[in-house]
């Protein structure tokens, strides 16, 4: 109908990056980082810039949108004291880190890493968080900042959203969150970005928020990240100072946080085999490494009890037995990807990876260098993933839309890859519904798009169904499969999950235990190729939910897999002349995962 392909619907989607630092971030400059926003937007664009380490970097496809979320705490700062602001002159960490600085690459990594371990344990020095010292070189970092985002905001071509990052690491331990805001600099301007500096606590945040809500009528959403790196502190059923959870924090929670960030550099963060078991695509992206400990690699090493709290279906099941105590859900989130990159590059093509340090780019030996150490641990270069991206379906590529999408959670995450996909549910698709090329249309006019609840069941229904497509990445691997992740509370207030193959590639049959045989490998590790031999270019179906118990509540998202295609490491391994041990992958299986569609028991 007319009115549901109308222009208030979005019909695009949107690619682009949520989590990207500069060096205005602390650790990004004492790690070697000497390109700023301005090279960091360029970059997106399209426009070719040269790295910190002098190698030109080009993007082959530009993003459509960009968030620089630069550490709030010390924004700007480490650079003064590389430079030899008298200001910070006669402290002697500080000191130090400026001679480790000037010390070459692998000193100021050391000095990085340095500061990561003193912001988690509170022992930076208090001159550094001095307002009357700091105060005014932040402010002037900030507002140069959103100078530089009016200056390459481009509605409809490009869009520059102001944001930065709340570092909360208690202990080592990842609680940290970027802020997006939907405004532009008359707005942003007015405050100066609330910090861990200020508070730890997320609710101190969110009180912020609130107010800059309050004082300017403009708009904020929290995205937090790298649940994986947290050691069970996500989604603990604890606030921050340890209470239980009340229904105000649910709603407060479920209001600034409506989306959370499932991989990036730092792994991926949606399950863990030891969370789900009969998952066989549950370790084989981003896990290894990772689950050695908290970010710092401080305090105490990741245990199985922690993953439920943690991971984002683990989250997500925690959300359901939160709602069932409080009668609100407090981890009602969808999904986005980011990259958390600190080079000013946002570059995770796999023929194309610009590292997340620095000490990262591209060069012979990067995939054995040390990254953290810890409980006997050795994070190496080689257990960073070359991910992700946030995918956004909105009206327009624009401030306002991006955000008020990103706001309803009309988002999925995919690892790198720019595959389409659309994920609808409702109580009267059919089998046809997916065979139409007007699939959107069908889509929003019987039922709700990811990110949003089903509506209430009708007289008749037995079960929901959803609508589901996925398009290969032009220019990228085939698809091997699609499937629907449910997870769902009993009764008794026991949470369950299950992940369902729904439509594939080929006539592939799944034996007696219900299990997919595999699509196939073209993959070449020793040219760094594969062909699209195998697989399907678009997968489409409509799958009805058949254990379905409309007593139980239930959340349900998409995950699409591609064929296997070369790893960034074979890239390496083949432009380098490279023979990489056994336990370094070369390949792996490409994928996207939708927001969330939630169902309310009747």
């Amino acid at each position: 109908s007319s009115d549901v392909c109308s222009s208030d619907l979005p019909t695009r989607v949107y690619f682009g990056d949520t989590h990207l630092h500069t060096a205005n971030s602390g650790d990004a400059f004492m790690a070697g980082d000497r390109l700023g926003p301005e090279q960091a937007y360029r970059f997106a664009r399209g426009e070719e810039v040269v790295s910190s380490t002098g190698v030109p970097a080009k993007l082959a496809r530009p993003l459509d949108f960009l968030v620089i979320s630069d550490h709030a705490e010390g924004l700007g700062l480490m650079e003064q004291v590389a430079a030899g602001n008298p200001a910070f002159k006669g402290v002697p960490m500080l000191d130090r880190w400026a001679a480790m600085m000037r010390g070459g690459m692998a000193e100021s990594a050391k000095a990085a890493n340095e500061v990561v371990v003193a912001q988690s344990s509170n022992t930076l020095p208090p001159l550094i968080k001095d307002p009357k010292v700091v105060g005014p070189v932040m402010r002037s970092v900030w507002s140069d900042y959103t100078a530089l985002a009016e200056k390459y905001n481009e509605p409809g071509r490009f869009t520059a959203m102001i944001g930065y990052e709340c570092t909360s690491v208690p202990g080592g331990n990842n609680l940290h969150r970027n802020v997006i805001f939907r405004d532009g600099k008359a707005q942003a301007d007015q405050v100066f970005p609330f910090s861990a500096w200020n508070s730890e606590d997320p609710e101190k945040l969110w009180d912020w928020m609130d107010r800059y809500e309050q004082r300017t009528g403009g708009r904020l959403l929290a995205i937090p990240h790298n649940g994986n790196l947290s050691n069970g502190r996500m989604f603990e059923p604890v606030s921050f100072s340890g209470a239980a959870l009340t229904a105000d924090y649910a709603r407060r929670r479920a209001r600034w946080e409506p989306l959370q960030e499932i991989i990036q550099t730092k792994g991926n963060s949606e399950t863990h085999p030891s969370l789900s078991p009969s998952d066989e695509f549950a370790g084989d992206m981003g896990i290894a490494g990772w689950e050695y400990g908290n970010l710092a690699m401080i305090g105490s090493p990741e245990t199985p009890a922690m993953r439920p709290f943690m991971y984002l279906r683990g989250g997500l099941l925690q959300g359901l037995a939160q709602e069932r105590r409080l009668g609100v859900n407090p981890f009602k989130f969808g999904f986005v990807g980011g990259t958390d990159i600190h080079n000013s590059l946002s570059a995770v093509e796999e023929d194309n990876f610009f590292g997340k340090h620095v000490n990262q780019e591209p060069r012979p030996d990067r995939w054995k260098h040390i990254s953290k150490q810890g409980f006997g641990k050795t994070r190496y270069t080689w257990h960073y993933e070359a991910a992700g991206y946030a995918a956004v379906w909105a009206t327009a590529n624009t401030r306002t839309a991006l955000w008020d999408a990103m706001k309803r959670r009309e988002t999925y995450a995919t690892s790198g890859t720019r595959l389409t996909v659309r994920f609808f549910g409702g109580w009267g698709y059919t089998a046809a519904d997916a065979r139409g090329r007007q699939l959107a249309d069908v889509g929003y006019r019987k039922g709700v798009p990811m990110g949003a609840d089903l509506a209430r069941r009708p007289a008749g229904a037995t079960a929901p169904t959803f609508l589901v497509a996925a398009l290969k990445d032009p220019i990228g691997a085939n698809l091997d499969r699609i499937q629907i992740v449910k997870g769902w509370i009993d009764a008794k207030g026991q949470t369950h999950q299950k992940v369902f193959d729904v439509v594939w590639a080929g006539d592939r049959r799944p034996d007696a235990s219900g299990k997919l045989p595999p699509v196939g490998d073209t993959v070449d590790t020793a040219t760094a190729t594969w062909t699209n031999t195998i697989g399907a270019s678009e997968l489409a179906t409509v799958w009805r939910d058949p254990e379905f118990d409309p007593r139980q509540k239930a959340f349900y998202y998409a995950r699409v897999i591609e064929i296997p295609t070369p790893r960034w490491t074979d890239y390496d391994a083949v432009r380098f002349g490279l023979k990489l041990p056994p336990e370094v992958p070369l390949k792996q299986q490409e994928r996207g995962w939708t927001s969330p569609i939630w169902y309310g028991a009747a």
